[in-house]
């Protein structure tokens, strides 16, 4: 009786809908575009913010500039954006090297052999299409033609450069690094080779100076080191088998936990972007200056930057997984921003892990497993910039460069951009590097100096945009070889009982036993249960 209740009222209700359907229906599907747009917002809100503060620190950054203000009020602006940086870089080393540990852990050594084999040669791969592309650019636009007459003293720029190493040192540097003799120490320190010089007095009574090479600890995190050793780590836990599962489990915990961080720190980069952003354009010297001075290298570096970061690397990520690369990088607006802000490739990894798990579904394996890996050593727009800078300074001094030169150029960029720190200003000192090595002063450096704050931004943008894509393509492949060994996995069982079933239609010793277990009345009889043979 309910169900035939229930029957006529819905009749009565789906007459009523029949009846009067257009107001309703007007109302759902307005309803259903609030409710969409809702949706949108809801899910791009972190994305439409950090844009919003990037517009906003402009402006306010425009507004402020006209008050001239002096070096503590731009201090007490800035205090907001620096305390986004504090943040970032707190994260960092729990960050790497659990996501490393577990990373390591959680891949098999034939997977993970395979998946590192592919991203090392990504990585080379196209930072030497990045290099070749930065000295192409150099020739073509010729940045440093007719500029000889620029010295940093007209510009109003210190005359002081970064003290240069010879190269084998900075070689020997980075393979210490690697190395690092005191694990607490390499959470703080990094090791640099500094010079002494030594008055010595030879036999015929002249006087020489000695440049001898010293060992010492500067400020800095060895993220080389800590990468080498989470990855050992990692692989050593998962060779324990059962022994190591407990500390892997930990180290998984503690990458969940640092996440959450992570995802709490996210809500407040709208606010220190726009302050990070602001308190730089107060604090540009003579900006018109500048650009109409060196517009031609500010040009051409943001050139190259935006030919491999909008149109290489997509190709790149297209020819491998055959999806299309914009709509992967949309994913991804948040992590660029904040790159773009912060100008340092490590304080963007911690966004960049959590918009590509969350909004590009890569796997959390691949993605703490590479990405930290890229931000210390795959460079993009690092060698982009060096390898201008270098044309630059050579077409500056009125040098032709020869192809000797132009191949220790290209050499010199991959394997030092490797080094290069990730944080502001890093890839300046690796210039000072390629200077060395071709034979060219390193006194005009000053000039790349003080529009390094300019270019420094689609630099990092490019080599994170760059680990993104490695991540996304490393992602791809892996399904694909899941994929395939599922579907080898089926074919085998297949295969397996077809020939069970066969030999049972056709082993005359089954079927008599088969016989005799249907044949039988009772199942307490011993006899129907013994063995044929």
């Amino acid at each position: 009786a309910v169900g035939s209740m229930e029957a006529a009222d819905g009749e009565k209700a789906g007459g009523g809908r029949n009846g009067h359907a257009e107001g309703p229906a007007a109302e759902r599907a307005g309803g259903g575009r609030l409710k969409g747009c809702r949706g949108f917002l809801r899910r791009n809100a972190l994305v439409l913010l950090t844009v919003s503060g990037v517009l906003a620190g402009v402006a306010l950054g425009a507004a402020v500039r006209g008050a001239e203000l002096g070096p503590a009020q731009v201090a007490y602006l800035a205090f907001p954006g620096e305390l986004l940086l504090r943040m970032l870089r707190m994260v960092i080393l729990p960050l790497v090297v659990c996501s490393l540990v577990s990373g390591a852990a959680s891949l098999d050594t034939r997977s993970l052999g395979r998946l590192g084999g592919i991203a090392v040669a990504y990585f080379l791969g196209t930072t030497l299409l990045a290099s070749g592309l930065a000295v192409a650019l150099g020739f073509i636009v010729r940045p440093g033609a007719g500029a000889s007459a620029l010295n940093a003293p007209g510009l109003g720029l210190p005359g002081a450069v970064p003290t240069s190493k010879e190269t084998v040192d900075s070689f020997l540097d980075l393979v210490r690094n690697l190395f690092p003799s005191n694990l607490v120490a390499a959470a703080f320190q990094t090791y640099a080779t500094e010079y002494k010089m030594l008055l010595r007095n030879t036999t015929s009574g002249n006087v020489t100076w000695e440049k001898v090479p010293v060992g010492t600890e500067i400020e800095g995190m060895n993220i080389l080191g800590l990468v080498l050793f989470a990855l050992v780590l990692g692989v050593a836990l998962k060779k324990l088998g059962p022994e190591g599962e407990d500390l892997i489990r930990f180290f998984n915990s503690f990458n969940e936990a640092t996440m959450v961080l992570v995802s709490w720190i996210m809500w407040y980069v709208p606010i220190g972007i726009m302050f990070l952003v602001g308190s730089k354009i107060v604090e540009m010297e003579d900006i018109v200056l500048l650009v109409t001075s060196l517009g031609k290298y500010i040009f051409a570096s943001i050139l190259g930057h935006f030919i491999h970061g909008g149109i290489i690397l997509p190709l790149i990520y297209f020819a491998a997984t055959r999806q299309n690369p914009y709509r992967f990088l949309l994913g991804l607006i948040t992590p660029f921003a904040t790159a773009f802000a912060t100008c340092s490739s490590s304080a963007t990894l911690p966004s960049m892990i959590k918009c590509i798990e969350e909004n590009n579904g890569v796997d959390k394996r691949i993605s703490r497993f590479i990405l930290p890996i890229g931000a210390t050593v795959n460079m993009d727009g690092a060698a982009i910039f060096q390898c201008m800078a270098t044309v630059f300074i050579a077409q500056l001094n009125n040098v032709d460069l020869n192809p000797g030169q132009i191949f220790t150029i290209l050499v010199t960029a991959t394997a030092s951009s490797v080094g290069a720190a990730g944080v502001p200003a890093g890839g300046v000192l690796t210039i000072a590097i390629i200077l060395e090595a071709i034979g060219l002063p390193t006194n005009d450096l000053s000039l790349i100096l003080a529009v390094d704050w300019i270019v420094d931004r689609t630099t990092t943008v490019v080599n994170v945009e760059g680990d993104a894509l490695g991540a996304g393509i490393l992602n791809y492949l892996n399904e694909k070889a899941n994929k395939e060994k599922e579907q080898e996995l089926k074919e085998v069982n297949v295969e397996a009982v077809a020939n069970s079933k066969s030999e049972g239609e056709t082993s005359p010793l089954v079927t008599h036993k088969n016989n005799q277990v249907s044949n039988t009345s009772s199942p307490a009889d011993p006899e129907s249960k013994e063995s044929v043979l």
